[in-house]
């Protein structure tokens, strides 16, 4: 036997002592997504104090991004900005608001970063384990429900998530909203975010599902541009991925103001 097909035969177990076997038969690695809080503490209860209006101390968010989704003929688009606010600061021009879950599944960011980026990423490890499991992907609608359920059990708790799962699996491609109150629903068309009336404005006027993939990926470019341009929160680069029956590919990452000259010599021509 070589060297190769020897180690390939080889379990996880022929690498390890006996005692480090019989370690790792004693653990637990079941999943726990719960948080640990202190005895008698009730979080939600806690929480919704600071979300009241008759309470003197509030948490409540600035919200501010445009990110958009479409199905088409050949997939599914997604763009996105990738301005960060807090309030009327900017406080990043570069933050990545496509979370690549795995190579077949991406979420889009709105809301608080933490929030989408913590339960996206939470996300992936859910995925990773049904197809350990399974031996097989996730279909893009049980993902998506994965992740209301997990949102759901925190609701009222001050989160804010509104996202877009979106991938290509046996049924083709899919696209899901899904917010941090455990809403949960499908379409060929989303936009989240404080400039997504603007992006729907675009999109309405240029959507086709019969689109080529060049008019697809420019509707989405232009569509997050226009809102980065009416919207003060949303800016940056406009961040362009295709969701293909191969798995998502990252089209271009293209500066607005780069966009925006371009835009306007088209106009007078």
């Amino acid at each position: 036997m070589d060297l190769a097909s020897r180690y390939k035969s080889m379990s996880l177990y022929d690498c390890l002592s006996q005692k480090e076997v019989d370690e790792l038969q004693g653990e637990d690695f079941s999943a726990d997504s719960n948080f640990a809080v202190p005895p008698g503490m009730d979080p939600e209860k806690f929480l919704s104090q600071f979300s009241s209006d008759k309470s003197d101390v509030k948490i409540k968010f600035d919200h501010g991004t445009t990110t958009l989704g479409f199905k088409f003929q050949h997939g599914v688009i997604i763009a996105v900005d990738s301005r960060a606010t807090a309030g009327s600061w900017i406080a990043s021009q570069t933050v990545k608001k496509v979370i690549e879950i795995n190579p077949y599944l991406l979420g889009t960011m709105a809301g608080g970063a933490a929030d989408c980026a913590f339960w996206e990423r939470d996300l992936a490890f859910q995925c990773r384990l049904y197809q350990l499991r399974n031996k097989e992907r996730i279909s893009v609608a049980a993902a998506s429900k994965l992740l209301a359920n997990s949102l759901y059990h925190f609701k009222g708790m001050g989160l804010s998530v509104g996202t877009m799962i979106c991938g290509w699996d046996k049924k083709g491609p899919g696209l899901y909203y899904v917010d941090s109150d455990g809403t949960r629903m499908t379409n060929y068309m989303f936009s989240v975010g404080s400039g997504s009336t603007y992006a729907y404005g675009v999109m309405d006027t240029g959507y086709r599902y019969d689109l080529s993939v060049e008019e697809a990926r420019e509707l989405g470019r232009r569509a997050i541009y226009h809102a980065t341009h009416r919207d003060a929160y949303s800016g940056g680069t406009v961040n362009l991925y295709h969701m293909q029956e191969t798995g998502w590919v990252k089209v271009s990452s293209t500066d607005v103001g780069e966009l925006h000259y371009q835009y306007k010599d088209e106009a007078m021509l």
